[in-house]
């Protein structure tokens, strides 16, 4: 495999390449011990003395029990911890000895450079490379540790230089990789910062939105409240300027001429009716008188109160959720809307039982009136007139002026159910 085909087996499988890694560490040490005695057996009478052959039957239980304590020990261990440094340098010291008895151990001593990254502090890194290269380079020298003739401890010092080689190699490696994860850790703290500061910015972005809508629904108030002042004038000012002409014309012609007098009293009693008309049109917009001295929930408690005692009717007013103080135009659209529906159902409905539920649930603010009465089709209303109060297309107009919805569930003999929503804004403090 070469390194472009390394690269793409780390890029595409890295779970794959953690678990052969963790097989590796928890099964290969009992494999190359088991082989390195079983080559040492064959290799025994060439090499090794009988003291030798005693100090490794000896020495392999005791190493075998090394590697059961540290299976039992290992998951629940940290890396580079007293345990972990305490296991390295006895397998180390294990691994030196049995390849001084006989160099085919050195298949055990190898894991050395494998795990010391793993096991040993970074100041200790270099030392457990170094240990595992003098065995190493021991155990090929010719005639093991110690080397016995000039030319085994000359080809001990190359082989020393050579594993030393492979020890920086290996500590560049294991250098590159600690720096790899300190860099994933400081990337990984970066972005944690970052997501911090976008929450942050985005609550904030929240807040100013809120405002902002405050201040775009508190403009169109002042806004509608110009144009009715405007419309006041224009209408039922120059109504009120018209009827005092026409009575003036009265007064002055009375006794002279009934007939004519007759005519301006008509002309002013129309003048009358016209900005009375007027009048019921435009008073739809002023804030109710209810809620200048309650708050929503109190506000609608005495409707329904007042309502039920005028009809006759059983009315059970709820509030669910935690109420909170809601701005004046939310807190008027409602209130509209709930009278609008119950005059609807006192019209109507002919109903026993009514049921009025406001619900503050986060962001949202929910009005649901209910009746037992006979109901009706919506799609047999007649068009609307414009007169006798808004209907159902009044409180729709209603809480859409404030981003709101108004939804009607009715059929004939089923009841009516009539439900708002609209944003919860608070009121400012």
């Amino acid at each position: 495999m070469n390194a472009g085909d390394m690269a793409e087996a780390t890029t595409t499988g890295p779970t794959t390449a953690a678990q052969l890694g963790d097989r590796f560490f928890r099964y290969g040490p009992y494999g190359l011990l088991g082989l390195g005695t079983a080559v040492s057996a064959v290799a025994a009478d060439l090499i090794m003395s009988r003291a030798g052959v005693y100090a490794v039957a000896v020495l392999v239980p005791v190493a075998l029990v090394l590697q059961l304590w540290w299976g039992r020990v290992r998951p629940g261990v940290p890396p580079k911890s007293r345990a972990a440094q305490f296991y390295f340098v006895a397998r180390t010291l294990l691994a030196f000895a049995l390849t001084w008895c006989n160099p085919f151990f050195s298949m055990f001593a190898v894991l050395g450079y494998f795990d010391a990254g793993r096991l040993l502090p970074d100041r200790a890194f270099r030392a457990g490379l170094l240990a595992t290269a003098v065995i190493m380079a021991g155990s090929q020298s010719g005639s093991g540790l110690p080397p016995d003739t000039l030319m085994n401890w000359i080809a001990f010092g190359i082989l020393l230089a050579l594993h030393g080689t492979l020890t920086m190699v290996f500590a560049q490696i294991g250098d590159r990789e600690a720096e790899h994860a300190r860099n994933q850790v400081d990337t990984i703290t970066e972005l944690e910062s970052a997501n911090a500061r976008l929450e942050q910015a985005l609550a904030e972005n929240a807040g100013l939105h809120a405002q902002l809508l405050v201040q775009a629904r508190e403009a169109g108030v002042a806004d509608e409240r110009r144009r009715l002042a405007a419309e006041i004038h224009d209408t039922l000012a120059q109504g009120l300027t018209g009827i005092i002409a026409q009575l003036q014309v009265v007064t002055s012609v009375a006794d002279t001429d009934p007939a004519l007098a007759r005519q301006h009293l008509d002309r002013a009693a129309a003048l009358a009716r016209h900005s009375l008309g007027e009048a019921r049109r435009s008073v739809h917009d002023l804030v109710p008188a209810a809620l200048e001295h309650d708050d929503l929930p109190g506000a609608l408690k005495k409707t329904v109160t007042g309502w039920a005692e005028r009809h006759g009717v059983r009315a059970e007013f709820t509030v669910t959720g935690t109420a909170e103080p809601v701005h004046d135009e939310i807190a008027a659209t409602l209130l509209r809307i709930a009278e609008e529906a119950l005059a609807n159902t006192g019209r109507h409905a002919r109903a026993a039982r009514v049921g009025i539920t406001l619900s503050f649930m986060g962001d949202e603010l929910t009005l649901d009136v209910r009746d037992d009465g006979c109901g009706f089709d919506p799609a047999a209303l007649p068009p609307h007139s414009g007169a006798g109060g808004f209907g159902l297309r009044g409180m729709r107009a209603r809480a859409e002026r404030i981003a709101g919805t108004v939804e009607v569930e009715t059929e004939p003999g089923r009841g009516t159910a009539v439900c708002a929503r609209v944003p919860l804004v608070q009121h400012p403090r």
